[in-house]
């Protein structure tokens, strides 16, 4: 047994000292996401925001997406009550997806490209390297429980108890635990990583989906979920432990299977065989588009689908959005506008949330020919009469339409749910919805543009346009709660468009920014021509 697992800790250390600058940004990243929103919710919960929060978050769409809560009542709804309710499953998630990320490319990821085998050629156990990467992922969401615990201690808020935070801490970095130990079991069985990783990620999503169903209907079914245990706990209400227990038990046993399953396995193979192609490729692959649309087909179903509940779940708060939003002045300084009804403010601006997500899309498309480019899957287009120009050009064309695409979806959604659950007491029809939307799609276009120049220039910084991206709608969201001065609106790109239906439309800056993003994009075009490809770096 000690020979299978001999020279883990030496991997470990030099995992550790590989991994320590991704180690702190993963630590950091989702420790201050966990954690640093309690004075933006302190402000909530003034006046009757606690009250108004309540009795919205008891939507049954609002529960799908953010889970029950164990109070019973608007009185014993307190601060420390509302953070866990809205903020603990979307945290969990986030840990569970990074550790799966983590594990996964550590494990299976470096035995498809060959390092594995270099590895075992040394003085060390056939699964040394699965036990230090598992290792590895707890140690890190320890550090994570213990960032987010102290963090939450330090505000000292009213109802955010030590115990209550360091449960909510416990929470999250269990939720990476038990995402590491999915992301190594579906590493033994799945054929190559990007079908451990795609699995993994899809039975998460599945647990989410149907915890939603559970939370709804009956909530007790919810405590069978792996997923249900990163909430579960109610941190500062009932500080249940139960879930933590269950979570670790579950995580142990997948551990212990995966290590059952790797001994047996062959380096390279998989207990699931992969599945076998078509004899002859669909008609749709023998073009440049169709190819580029198949390797994005996932992400793209992937986000049309989060668009259209995204908008759906905004979209069921138009029927007791009058009430919530005048509970608490902080939202009516986020959500009115004067000489206009508190649904045609909220509109204007929850359509530029969406639309900033609608924005990841096309980013994450261009910067997908970058990654085909380093992993020399484009070489073989080479040989062939397949131009740069074609390359370029098709992966452009997809970015535009599925982000108008986007925009359809993420707009109509809103527009559908709000018009059913207003019942005619507003007078804004679906197609103001629409308007609103493609108001915003010079925006996205940029962001299109600002990918397509980057992927020319200097591809490795693709990335840079998700950080702008952030940057822009943080400073949109709450640049007036701030009072933020009139330069620093300038940086993000949705400043320079009106907020309809509160503001009137301005052909002139709708058509300037897009005849930019194109100019930006034909740029990028110019430079990706000439320069160098950047295969295997």
């Amino acid at each position: 047994m000690k020979e299978k697992f001999s020279g883990w800790h030496l991997l470990f250390v030099q995992y550790f000292k590989r991994d320590w600058k991704q180690i702190i940004i993963w630590v950091l990243g989702i420790g201050l996401f966990s954690s640093a929103f309690v004075p933006a919710f302190q402000e909530i919960s003034k006046g009757q925001g606690l009250t108004g929060m309540f009795e919205t978050l008891k939507n049954p769409a609002m529960i799908s997406m953010v889970g029950q809560t164990s109070v019973d009542n608007a009185e014993d709804y307190t601060l420390g009550a509302m953070y866990a309710h809205e903020m603990l499953l979307f945290c969990g998630l986030l840990s569970i997806i990074v550790s799966i990320l983590h594990t996964v490319s550590h494990t299976r990821k470096e035995e498809d490209k060959g390092l594995i085998e270099i590895v075992r050629s040394f003085q060390v156990g056939r699964q040394a390297n699965a036990l230090a990467t598992i290792l590895e992922v707890i140690l890190i969401n320890i550090l994570l429980a213990l960032l987010i615990s102290g963090i939450m201690v330090s505000y000292g808020a009213e109802s955010m108890t030590v115990a209550g935070s360091i449960l909510f801490g416990s929470s999250v970095g269990t939720a990476g635990i038990l995402g590491g130990s999915i992301g190594l079991l579906m590493s033994q069985l799945m054929p190559n990583s990007a079908s451990a990783t795609g699995s993994s990620l899809g039975f998460v999503g599945l647990m989410y989906i149907i915890r939603a169903g559970t939370d709804i209907n009956n909530e007790s079914l919810s405590m069978w979920n792996p997923v249900g245990w990163t909430y579960l706990t109610y941190p500062f209400t009932d500080n249940n432990w139960q879930p933590i227990i269950f979570a670790l038990l579950f995580s142990i046993i997948m551990m212990i299977t995966s290590f059952i399953l790797e001994e047996h396995r062959d380096l390279g193979a998989g207990y699931l065989p992969e599945k076998e192609g078509r004899a002859r490729a669909r008609k749709s692959l023998l073009s440049v588009k169709g190819l580029f649309f198949r390797l994005n087909r996932g992400v793209i179903l992937a986000w049309m689908i989060s668009f259209a509940v995204m908008g759906a779940a905004y979209g069921s708060i138009y029927g007791s959005m009058e009430s919530f939003i005048e509970s608490n002045d902080l939202l009516q300084g986020m959500f009115s506008a004067s000489g206009f009804t508190i649904e045609e403010s909220f509109t204007a601006t929850i359509m530029m949330v969406l639309i900033t997500m609608v924005g990841i899309l096309p980013i994450a498309i261009i910067n997908k020919l970058f990654k085909e480019e380093r992993r020399s899957h484009l070489s073989q287009f080479y040989v062939t009469t397949v131009t740069r120009a074609k390359l370029y050009w098709s992966n452009i064309f997809l970015a535009v339409l599925t982000g108008m695409l986007g925009i359809f979806i993420a707009a109509g959604s809103l527009g559908l749910t709000a018009v059913a659950v207003m019942e005619g007491k507003s007078d804004m029809k679906f197609f103001e919805f629409l308007i609103a939307g493609f108001n915003f799609l010079p925006a996205v276009l940029f962001y299109t543009g600002l990918s397509g120049l980057i992927l020319g220039a200097i591809p490795k910084m693709g990335k840079f346009v998700y950080i702008y991206l952030i940057i822009s709608f943080l400073i949109n969201y709450f640049g007036n709660i701030l009072d933020m001065p009139d330069w620093i609106f300038k940086i993000a790109i949705q400043s320079w468009l009106p907020e309809m239906p509160t503001e009137d439309f301005n052909p002139l800056v709708f058509f300037t920014i897009i005849v930019i993003s194109f100019i930006l994009i034909i740029l990028g075009f110019f430079i990706y021509k000439q320069r160098d490809f950047k295969e295997g770096s």
